[in-house]
């Protein structure tokens, strides 16, 4: 697979990576360890060499389920972790707010390394922006990890432009980590600009849109209770609905180029720029295929136009988060 560099950093990482969440948290119940394990290799097979993870999913399982699963890669993959959540004393799954302290940070990145079973955190994301703690203490205390040889790359992820301007004064951002898609284009008016100014790449998640672009949805899909998907407004019965003509559109080309919709949509996000790196997460060995193939997918001048024509005249459905979720990203 082709690599792609962050920004100006000099950290390469393979054009698709994997989001590793849905396979302990989020998503129902925790997918099996060993099949994991496997698909995280196969995945490694097949070029990936970039992969996400954070304390909170789990909390700790997925950090524990990508170390292991990457201990006979060491030095040959880039793991990328987060800090920023205040967790459950108990362990319990979710957390209590928010924590970027510098004693949190560094308790935190302590964890990690030993989770991800590594001697340093090849990429460390503040995974909110903590309106408690000035964003210049948490880029310096990450530029201390840097310094002690604990932490190779800073990242923030759904900052706004002035917070990512405030950090990289102190400390270079190498990524930023925001949702980022056909159906989350929210990006595009300040976020790329200054990601493109000062030479940070730009890591996206839910680039297939927690599954619904990947055309395999419709008005009488349901999620249950432990899927993240049942609290989104987006994911309601009639917002599913009204969302299908995306999907349409989508499909019509996916024909056209002997692709499926989810490889579109992939291949459209790596079209828009060349420090773009989607991370789509799955947990079946089909799917990893699938999305990797999307490297392979071109779209042209005219298939991009045709798009943007389309999505000019597409209203998305359905905010992406409950308001009390949405208060935690572009701060």
């Amino acid at each position: 697979m082709n690599k792609r560099s962050l920004g100006k950093s000099g950290l390469e990482v393979s054009a698709i990576g994997l989001g590793c969440m849905g396979m302990s948290f989020g998503y129902g119940k925790p997918a099996d360890k060993e099949e994991m394990t496997s698909l995280i290799r196969s995945a490694v097979d097949q070029g990936v060499n970039f992969f996400d993870t954070a304390e909170v999913y789990g909390p700790f399982a997925n950090e524990e389920l990508v170390g292991e699963a990457l201990a006979p890669y060491k030095g040959k993959v880039i793991i990328a972790t987060k800090f920023g959540f205040r967790l459950h004393p108990d362990g319990r799954p979710g957390h209590q707010g928010l924590d970027s302290s510098p004693q949190n940070i560094r308790k935190v990145a302590e964890g990690s390394l030993k989770r991800l079973r590594v001697d340093a955190i090849d990429l460390f994301y503040q995974h909110r922006v903590d309106p408690e703690v000035p964003i210049e203490d948490v880029a310096g205390t990450v530029k201390e990890l840097i310094q002690e040889g604990k932490v190779k790359h800073f990242g923030l992820s759904e900052a706004g432009a002035n917070t990512i301007r405030r950090a990289h004064a102190i400390q270079p951002v190498t990524a930023l980590q925001s949702e980022y898609s056909l159906w989350t284009r929210g990006p595009e008016k300040e976020i790329i600009p200054t990601l493109d100014e000062l030479g940070i790449g730009f890591v996206t998640y839910s680039p297939l849109g927690k599954g619904f672009l990947t055309g395999a949805m419709n008005k009488d899909s349901t999620f249950g209770n432990t899927d993240i998907r049942s609290t989104l407004p987006r994911f309601t019965t009639e917002a599913l609905k009204a969302n299908q003509s995306l999907i349409s559109i989508l499909g019509e080309i996916a024909n056209r180029k002997n692709a499926t919709t989810a490889q579109i949509a992939l291949a459209w996000l790596l079209a828009q720029k060349p420090w773009i790196v989607p991370i789509p997460g799955t947990t079946k060995l089909t799917r990893l295929k699938e999305n990797n193939g999307a490297v392979e997918i071109n779209l042209e001048g005219n298939d991009l136009d045709e798009i943007r024509k389309a999505l000019a005249g597409i209203q998305v459905h359905g905010a992406r988060y409950p308001e009390h979720i949405e208060k935690m990203t572009g701060l």
